[in-house]
């Protein structure tokens, strides 16, 4: 399709009052800081592309992603489980001091060493997927913004379901209902007492985002790469 086709359609469309649509499939878990660092340059590159194509509705669809779903219901303390996983104190603070470069630039004030619970995440996830049926797209950025903050920003404990309830409530869900579905999202357990897993076998890392399932970008961009993308995306 040549650009003036491109023109000719959006215009076509703006005639008849239509708007095409951009959807947007994020991966994401919430132990995940890169997640924190993905949503917010996407929320601005979002914002952007609005702004400079008011022909097009965006829509993100926000996709479990669970990669530690071997982590048992109550937990695991967090400062010992990365200094096991990256070798040595010397190499966590590395690893710290890399994620809070890139969450300068997103306006991010990490707060690791306030972490005291590295949760299993499947409820935080259930949560979502009650909110995305109960509540506005907007209620449902803003929880997941929330559940992030609250851990990477609060160090609050997001696998506690009490916790995950009042983050819930916040963000304008109704309680009583909210916690009972919290309550039965405890139930889904394997035989070892481990949530069941919430993930894509073709997502191997996230955040991970799907442009109208024909791009894909993998890691932590720019707001000026997603909105090019965003751009390429609607083109073809």
């Amino acid at each position: 399709m040549t650009s003036s086709d491109q023109n000719m359609n959006a215009q076509a469309c703006s005639v008849r009052g239509e708007r095409s649509v951009l959807k947007i499939e994020t991966f994401f878990d919430f132990v995940c800081p890169w997640c924190l660092i993905g949503k917010r340059n996407l929320d601005v590159a979002v914002s952007r592309f609005e702004s400079s194509r008011p022909d097009v509705r965006v829509s993100v669809q926000w996709r479990s992603h669970q990669l530690l779903p071997g982590v048992p219901v109550e937990g695991l303390p967090y400062q010992a489980f990365y200094r096991d996983r990256l070798g040595s104190a010397e190499a966590v603070a590395a690893r710290r001091a890399q994620v809070q470069r890139a969450g300068d630039d997103a306006g991010i004030k990490f707060a690791f060493d306030r972490i005291e619970v590295m949760p299993n995440t499947a409820a935080a996830h259930a949560l979502v997927t009650y909110a995305a049926s109960r509540g506005t797209g907007v209620q449902i950025t803003e929880l997941i913004d929330r559940i992030l903050t609250a851990y990477f920003m609060e160090g609050e404990n997001i696998g506690d379901t009490e916790v995950l309830a009042r983050l819930g409530h916040e963000c304008g869900l109704e309680y009583t209902s909210l916690t009972a579905n919290l309550a039965a999202s405890k139930h889904v357990a394997d035989l070892n007492g481990q949530r069941t897993s919430h993930g894509d076998a073709q997502v191997s890392g996230v955040p991970h985002f799907v442009f109208n399932t024909r791009y894909s970008l993998s890691g932590v961009y720019s707001p000026v790469a997603l909105a090019s993308a965003m751009a390429l995306a609607v083109a073809n």
